[in-house]
């Protein structure tokens, strides 16, 4: 009884909500200026409205715990606020708009690109487990790996393995390691959350990586700096990215979780791995788990992906061309260099297993049928979530923090770092990409200090830390969606279960890069580097601390 009346109070106050921010839509919109054509622009254009349209997603979602709608309600009401109330114009918008479109969007080239990977990737998946190779890996994994406590590093060094891309990374460790984590009553969520912790953060502090190649050409041109020299200055500054694959670690080797995930690993000891919620992609990653499978029938075309997409990324940066390694990644082409390999490894895995008749050609060619059937539901977030950002991104939501970080930073640049992480970390979470978020946000730190400082390499670093931090707690992120795809795991529970950790970390971030600042703005050396390690000192105290306090209530 009282779940039925918690139901409807909530659907009372979702409805009062949206029917809220109507009435506030068309307050906002009913003067506003400009004309529809080229020079066109919102009246809300680069003020704080323009963040209205995420925020308004992202709270839905993690109220209604149903991403479709939210994402659904985000987008109609930043069309609404871009057209001024004019319903043909923010039809056209959402659908047609070339720069914000749903059309446009999924025809970009590199989106484009994306959803054939996820396709490919997910149908590799499902050959591994009609070729018995899943399985056979499973039945090694409970003879070689004793406890939950290996099966979850092993997750994590396997993570912190695959650092070329992100979204390659949440993919490949979901498939190899969901029937290993599986076996031992990991849930979905902390899988999920294991992929999601070791993905990002490891792309951004790898020196070989797509995002070291997008943070490079974030530098301004007629700035005096070598764009990848600075990134690697900021590596060790890295606080956010350094502190979770320590908080990670930490809560493996504690056997301690808090928050949501509590709740997903005792049910998960208890057998449920999805805490009675649904089992979303799973139907397709099912298997007759036939004894003759073997382990290399997984691991082969696992080495062939890995391989071929590195080789293909290379490609696309002009390796095979006399173009140096470091350049080739920095020129790389992230989504048609993993589409390219992926399809390579596809054919190198039809060659393996019509050799050795673990599949018939019929059950290989049903296979991308059901491959595409697995991710249909990523997908479908991806694209809204596509769309949402670029409807924020019509709004100027970049021109606002822009501005914002313009007038303030100037004038308070001790405290710049800090403040600067926690701008990275709401603009992150409100659009969804960490890219978009430092790509913004460098221009205005190297305006700030002078070339070659410390200050300047503490600053860009709480940059790119906060990119990644807020694409962690983002329900519409990339990585996120394709954390939730590769674990198996319901979307809204990963992102309510990760939120805590994620925050945690960030908390002592925010905390490490006060520290740098003052230290960096009056010595101007890399004495400031020592907040590295007082920031990871006091993470690992943190969480032992919490599991004696919590072991003591219980």
């Amino acid at each position: 009884m009282k779940t039925t009346h918690r139901n409807l109070w909530l659907k009372v106050g979702v409805n009062l909500l949206v029917l809220a921010v109507i009435v506030l839509i068309i307050l906002l919109t009913r003067s506003t200026a400009g004309t529809v054509g080229e020079e066109y622009v919102p009246g809300v254009f680069a003020s704080a409205w323009s963040l209205l349209p995420p925020v308004v997603a992202i709270v839905l979602a993690l109220i209604t715990k149903e991403v479709y709608s939210a994402l659904f309600v985000g987008i109609t009401i930043g069309a609404f606020l871009y057209a001024g109330g004019n319903a043909e114009l923010a039809l056209n918008t959402m659908l047609y708009h070339q720069s914000g479109g749903l059309v446009p969007g999924i025809a970009d080239i590199d989106h484009a690109g994306i959803l054939v990977f996820v396709v490919m990737l997910a149908t590799l998946v499902v050959l591994m487990n009609k070729s018995g190779g899943a399985a056979a890996f499973g039945r090694w994994a409970q003879r070689h790996i004793k406890s939950r406590v290996g099966a979850e590093l092993i997750t994590v060094v396997l993570g912190l393995l695959i650092f070329v891309d992100d979204g390659f990374n949440c993919m490949t460790v979901g498939s190899v390691m969901r029937p290993v984590t599986d076996s031992h009553r990991v849930s979905r969520a902390k899988l999920a959350f294991l992929i999601d912790s070791t993905a990002a953060p490891i792309c951004i502090i790898a020196p070989i990586s797509c995002w070291a190649a997008a943070v490079s050409y974030a530098v301004p041109e007629d700035v005096d700096i070598n764009g990848f020299s600075m990134f690697l200055h900021t590596i060790p500054y890295n606080l956010y990215a350094l502190g979770t694959i320590t908080l990670v670690i930490a809560l493996i080797l504690a056997r301690f979780d808090y928050g949501p995930m509590r709740r997903h690993e005792e049910n998960a000891a208890a057998g449920d791995l999805f805490s009675g919620g649904d089992q979303p992609y799973t139907e397709e990653y099912k298997t007759d788990h036939p004894d003759d499978g073997k382990v290399s029938n997984l691991v082969l075309p696992v080495i062939a992906l890995i391989v071929c997409c590195i080789l293909g990324m290379l490609y696309t940066g002009g390796f095979f061309s006399g173009v140096g390694l470091i350049e080739a990644f920095s020129n790389a082409e992230s989504a048609r260099g993993l589409v390219m390999g992926s399809l390579v490894a596809m054919l190198l895995t039809f060659w393996l297993y019509m050799n050795r008749r673990v599949v018939s050609f019929s059950e290989f060619m049903g296979s991308f049928a059901a491959g595409f059937r697995t991710m249909c539901a990523p997908m479908i977030i991806l694209i809204l979530s596509w769309n949402l950002s670029g409807v924020t991104r019509l709004l100027g939501a970049a021109d606002f923090i822009h501005g914002v970080m313009e007038s303030t930073a100037s004038s308070v640049q001790m405290f710049v770092p800090v403040i600067v992480f926690l701008v990275s970390v709401f603009l992150a979470f409100s659009t969804g990409t960490s890219w978009g978020t430092f790509t913004i946000l460098i221009p205005i730190v190297c305006a700030v200090f002078p070339p070659s400082t410390e200050m300047l390499a503490i600053s860009i670093s709480a940059c790119l830390a906060g990119a990644v931090c807020g694409d962690h707690c983002s329900p519409i992120s990339d990585t996120t969606i394709m954390s939730s795809a590769g674990a198996g795991c319901n979307h809204i529970n990963h992102v309510s279960t990760q939120l805590p950790y994620a925050m945690t970390t960030a908390g002592f971030a925010a905390v490490g890069y006060l520290v740098a600042g003052i230290i960096g703005y009056y010595a101007d050396s890399a004495v400031a580097m020592l907040a590295t390690p007082l920031t990871l000192v006091l993470i690992v105290m943190g969480i032992l601390i919490a599991r004696r306090l919590t072991n003591r209530a219980a």
